[in-house]
């Protein structure tokens, strides 16, 4: 009996000594603090790492948190300058910097933390209005941190950053701002479109003042060249006729010869037979009637063969070139001018045909 009282005294004995050397020993994590009171005092503050307290005289507090923390705050009505509730969300970052002051300074930081935002958020959306809360999210941000860092100093607290997760007004608000969106995307729209248009119908008329312009330069070429071709043409002519020396006989067959060509138009129902015409006959059918005059070399070089022939040619071209003329009057014997003057006589035929000998041929419908 008595060794059993023994035993148990040795073992309650063992076990206050292990609970008293454990409740001496603390061992703090890292980037954690832990408060000491003694008799209800305030002592020290635990470091990370092997501790030593008194124990049953020491009191030790739970463990704070050193790390920077980040609380995501619950969405808070709000009231815009412009009388509109929105919903803000906030999301805080802070860190704890004195563990005795958080512990000592303020009975819940976190709380106070949290009451704080929201009341410096309502002051501030306050003097804002709607479109003004959402576009200006760093103003907001900003003043916010400088409002929450200067009251949680004395707390041992550093706010680091405030962000505005949302903001987010009613359903009507929403529902017109899409619609102005909508609206402003449209007018965008429709100004690029005109501006497009705008740019195409310039670029356009420019590419057609050029071609106008390239294809006038083109034409005022084209007709130089054509002018010089025919001035030269013209000039070679003349003074190919110049230098051959052309009697009045050869100008009378010529006109005889274009004389047909006047009467062959599909719609010459009238056309006139100048005075000359007669005249001009009757030198065609002398000159082809008469020898042909023949030069120096001709005569020695040419035999009477050769002579019989030109002048059977030059019956026949005078032949051919009465008919040409007759032909041609016939063409419309209603549409030839009556003859003012007795008519002459065309050699080469028997039928007669009267033309006129005024300066100024009358004409017949």
């Amino acid at each position: 009996m008595e060794i059993s009282a023994a035993v148990i005294a040795v073992a309650l004995i063992a076990l206050l000594v292990v609970v008293t050397v454990l409740r001496a020993v603390r061992i703090v994590p890292q980037a954690r603090a832990r408060n000491v009171e003694r008799l209800g005092r305030y002592q020290r503050t635990l470091r990370p790492g092997l501790n030593f307290v008194i124990p049953y005289i020491d009191r030790v507090y739970p463990a704070i948190d050193l790390r920077e923390q980040v609380v995501s705050f619950r969405p808070q009505p709000v009231i815009t300058e412009d009388n509109l509730v929105v919903e803000i969300d906030t999301v805080l970052y802070f860190q704890v910097t004195d563990p005795r002051a958080a512990a000592y300074e303020i009975a819940s930081y976190l709380q106070a933390v949290e009451q704080l935002t929201v009341t410096t958020l309502r002051n501030v959306v306050g003097s804002m209005d709607l479109e003004r809360t959402l576009t200006s999210r760093d103003t907001i941000n900003s003043q916010l941190r400088g409002v929450l860092d200067e009251a949680t100093g004395k707390w041992g607290l550093r706010v680091n950053r405030v962000e505005i997760k949302a903001v987010d007004p009613p359903q009507t608000i929403k529902d017109a701002m899409e619609k102005q969106m909508r609206a402003e995307r449209d007018k965008r729209a429709v100004i690029l479109s005109a501006e497009g248009h705008r740019q195409s119908q310039i670029l356009t008329a420019e590419g057609e003042k050029q071609a106008a312009v390239l294809r006038a330069e083109g034409n005022r070429s084209a007709e130089i060249l054509r002018a010089e071709g025919q001035s030269r043409a013209i000039d070679q002519v003349f003074q190919a006729v110049h230098r051959n020396d052309p009697d009045p006989k050869l100008l009378a067959y010529q006109y005889l010869r274009v004389l047909p060509q006047i009467a062959q138009g599909a719609g010459n129902t009238f056309w006139v037979i100048p005075s000359e015409v007669t005249s001009a006959l009757h030198e065609v059918s002398r000159a082809f009637s008469e020898s042909l005059p023949t030069s120096t070399a001709t005569r020695e070089d040419s035999t009477d063969e050769t002579a019989a022939r030109a002048s059977e040619d030059a019956a026949r071209a005078a032949e051919a070139a009465a008919e040409a003329v007759a032909d041609a009057a016939e063409t419309d014997t209603t549409h030839i001018a009556a003859p003012r003057t007795a008519p002459e006589t065309v050699p080469g035929r028997d039928d007669q045909r009267s033309h006129s000998t005024s300066d100024q041929p009358s004409c017949g419908a």
